[in-house]
């Protein structure tokens, strides 16, 4: 049986800079992989890669047996596969129910089943008591639940979050970590790119490691957190055995 999601190969390069360089690993189904790495590794390029804003240079990327090289993001997204970005920019003069409304209609020209998608969805997030108020006016840990909502609304079948928790405090990210915890138990895939080493270590299954573009290595995040190669690249010193 194949994977769920499968990254073979793939390199990204914009004239004489290599983002991406051979970069391979599998998702399976139900698992949460965390995508992590200094600054500049290329975590967010592969995330273009995967999800159709860019087209690999080179290598595939296969998402439940089919290649979809090529695809544009709307097309990825009807497959079932959606990404969520760093920095969120709601529909801010829309209300908050609208901005998910505007996910849901992927799926459907109704609006009436939209809207009932739409209020599902927000009670999953817990914002459906803000689902009145405009978008602009949450402050960044609901905007980040929005987000979240307004992708959820999509019906996607495989996640892929980008420093969802990043800005957050203590607080809105244990809330992030609970909804990501809790997507997993209704049987959301997810691949997750986060700083956070003590939240991602809590949530994944296994770890994907890149660093300046190349995948240094995947594991369990035990085998990861004791990898002297991935120790180096965070502190930038080796580690004595």
């Amino acid at each position: 049986m194949s994977a769920f999601l499968e990254i073979k190969n793939v390199s990204k390069r914009f004239g004489g800079l290599a983002a991406n360089s051979d970069v391979s690993f599998d998702v399976g189904l139900g698992e949460i992989v965390g995508l992590i790495g200094p600054n500049g590794a290329g975590k967010t390029t592969l995330f273009n890669c995967i999800t159709g804003f860019y087209a690999p240079t080179s290598g595939d990327v296969l998402f439940k047996g089919v290649r979809i090289n090529g695809l544009q993001p709307d097309a990825v997204c009807r497959l079932g596969m959606v990404r969520t970005w760093q920095k969120v920019r709601p529909l801010a003069k829309m209300t908050v129910l609208d901005n998910v409304m505007v996910g849901a209609l992927v799926r459907t020209h109704s609006l009436r089943v939209a809207r009932q998608v739409a209020q599902e969805q927000l009670r999953v997030v817990r914002l459906d008591h803000k689902s009145h108020f405009l978008a602009g006016s949450l402050p960044i840990g609901e905007r980040k639940k929005l987000e979240v909502g307004r992708v959820l609304a999509t019906k996607p079948e495989l996640l892929l979050l980008d420093e969802v928790m990043g800005g957050l405090n203590q607080a809105e990210s244990e809330e992030i970590i609970l909804l990501i915890l809790e997507l997993k138990k209704l049987g959301l895939t997810q691949v997750v790119i986060e700083h956070d080493m003590k939240a991602i270590m809590r949530l994944s299954d296994r770890l994907v490691v890149l660093n300046s573009g190349e995948k240094l290595a995947e594991g369990s995040p035990t085998q990861v957190a004791t990898n002297k190669d991935v120790i180096t690249a965070y502190l930038g010193e080796a580690v004595d055995a």
